[in-house]
């Protein structure tokens, strides 16, 4: 699954939870990436200033769920992910023994397999600390990190019922 369709199929309070996140500890990110989707459709970042966050947060979700904008969704969560989750990121890290640097980051290369069973127990005890929609968005950005991510991370995805966006 790729970052459009993520943001396709998510649930928006996520997605509204990523953007007032980035409005109050990543401020600039926030501009910068208003301006740029605002681009996307010809229109100025004064006129999107106007607007309410909840209409930019609104404007901006469904700009990402373009195909087009790929690369950029996938950046925003991503960032969200590594400086506004990283109690998620290191737990996860930590039950699949990925060596990290003690704030989610890999250090070194992915593996080139995950271990079933940890996978399993990672994702149920992140299931119980974290909120679900959360750790199933974080799961397919993990996913996206090599060429054709991990199969048994896939099927995970796709058949485990509480694993679902929306």
């Amino acid at each position: 699954m790729k970052a459009h369709q993520i943001y396709q199929e998510v649930d928006p309070a996520v997605v509204e939870d990523l953007f007032r996140w980035m409005r109050e500890e990543e401020r600039n990110l926030y501009k910068s990436t208003l301006q740029s989707l605002g681009q996307a459709r010809n229109l100025r970042l004064v006129f999107l200033q106007k607007k309410s966050v909840a209409e930019q947060i609104t404007f901006m979700h469904k700009i990402l769920k373009l195909k087009t904008q790929d690369l950029v969704g996938e950046h925003l969560l991503q960032v969200w992910f590594m400086k506004g989750k990283q109690d998620l990121l290191r737990t996860f890290c930590d039950r699949m023994e990925i060596e990290h640097d003690g704030n989610g980051q890999v250090i070194g290369d992915l593996p080139e397999t995950l271990d079933d069973e940890k996978l399993k127990t990672t994702v149920d005890r992140l299931l119980e600390m974290f909120d679900p929609k959360v750790v199933t968005v974080y799961l397919h950005v993990f996913n996206l990190q090599t060429e054709n991510g991990w199969e048994n991370l896939a099927t995970l995805l796709a058949e485990d019922e509480r694993l679902k966006l929306n």
